[in-house]
């Protein structure tokens, strides 16, 4: 019997006596321990996925398809940690990320092809759209990009083509078509391209209605020429050609306004003669969860775009309990951060709850919404921010007495909201 013939690792320069296997190369041999080292520093160059996305499953056209094992549940669950509230809105997300993916991933059975179900969003400033937009972005390993619609013009004018949307998902999948064509979308501000009036006009509604025709092409899902780099177009510029089937379009908006349109479509001021006086106001409140597309309509989106935005969902009012739970519940909490900023500091950061609920107060006072929650933390910590780094004081507490001396000195007490 012959002996085993004798082979040293080029790397490492072991023989196969002392490792577990030796591959042999044309004029190179490598260890299974050499391999198993280039294994994790390619992991950690470029990511635990890397070897990942190289064994995915390939769909009939050779084009790698995007693994997604997240449940509706799951994603729901992860919004729960940084978005309060808005239940409805985040199942009606989860469900559509979820079936987007399912549906892409997914072989046509019985010629029955599923279309996708763009979704648009609707409520007050500072409800939670943008947040609940760049949380699904952290949480998916997916293309995910978020333009804004008040930024696009009509092709042939100033401004960005709508095709710069899609620029910018081409850039977050690293300029991988095959993976863009299977991202996601969020357009905020959709309500900003209304279409200005009803009336006929001899000029172009350049930033309105021809936008939304210009959209169209988009959300439908057809074949569309890009600039990679975002921009206006121009002859001699270098296209890349994206098909936008498999793109799901998340819009958002706050519609300022649509409650009475609302109010006028469901006849509120008829409901007094049933219910009490609480009831109605109730109703009126809320007005903004009996929205439907005709609504939409009547506010200046055309029934084309609507067309290709089946789902409408909405977004609730904040009250004062929300707004409480918002400053200190989750992950990324305002109160959070603060507290944060003044660690680094050495410096203990404590707010009594009288306080919390004197922002609350404000808040709703000056009608803001989750956004004001931060301005007024700016006013009431400014001083503080500005005297203490560097000082000897280690502990900073926040009484209610407090913050009605700071919001007393600050612009916002000569603010009237009617």
């Amino acid at each position: 019997m012959s002996k085993e013939k004798k082979l040293q690792c080029s790397f490492c320069l072991k023989e196969n006596s002392d490792v577990i296997m030796i591959i042999s190369g044309a004029k190179a041999n490598i260890c299974n321990e050499c391999i198993e080292n280039a294994v994790a520093i390619i992991e950690q160059e470029l990511g635990p996925n890397f070897f990942k996305n190289d064994e995915d499953k390939k769909d009939k056209k050779g084009t790698k398809s995007i693994k997604f094992s997240l449940k509706p549940i799951d994603i729901k669950t992860y919004l729960d940690q940084y978005v309060i509230g808005q239940d409805e809105a985040k199942k009606v997300l989860s469900v559509a990320i979820y079936n987007h993916y399912k549906r892409i991933n997914q072989k046509v059975l019985n010629e029955v092809e599923i279309e996708k179900s763009n979704i648009i969003m609707i409520g007050e400033t500072g409800t939670g759209k943008t947040l609940m937009a760049k949380t699904i972005a952290r949480l998916l390993n997916v293309p995910f990009a978020i333009a804004d619609a008040t930024v696009f013009t009509e092709a042939g004018y100033v401004g960005e083509d709508v095709e710069s949307i899609l620029s910018r998902l081409l850039q977050a999948a690293d300029y991988n078509v095959e993976q863009a064509e299977k991202g996601i979308v969020f357009i905020d501000e959709i309500d900003k391209i209304g279409r200005k009036s009803d009336n006929p006009s001899i000029t172009r509604d350049v930033s309105g209605e021809g936008v939304q025709q210009a959209l169209l092409k988009l959300l439908e899902g057809s074949d569309v020429l890009v600039p990679p780099q975002g921009g206006r177009k121009h002859p001699d510029q270098k296209m890349i050609k994206i098909n936008t089937q498999n793109i799901l379009f998340i819009c958002g908006g706050a519609f300022e306004g649509i409650d009475k349109v609302i109010a006028k479509r469901i006849q509120t001021s008829s409901i007094g003669f049933k219910n009490t006086s609480e009831q109605v106001q109730l109703e009126k409140d809320n007005l903004i969860q009996y929205v439907n597309a005709l609504d939409l309509r009547n506010f200046g989106l055309i029934p084309e775009l609507l067309g290709r935005l089946p789902v409408v969902t909405f977004l609730k009012s904040l009250d004062a309990t929300t707004l409480r739970r918002i400053l200190t519940e989750p992950k990324n909490a305002l109160i959070k951060q603060y507290t944060q900023l003044f660690e680094y500091e050495n410096i203990k950061l404590h707010i009594e709850p009288e306080a919390l609920d004197y922002i609350v107060q404000k808040a709703i006072e000056f009608k803001l919404g989750s956004r004001g929650l931060r301005s007024i933390c700016e006013i009431l910590m400014n001083d503080a921010m500005y005297e203490m780094p560097g000082g000897n004081q280690h502990e900073f507490t926040i009484t209610k007495k407090y913050a009605e001396e700071r919001i007393e000195k600050s612009k916002y007490s000569y603010l009237k909201v009617a």
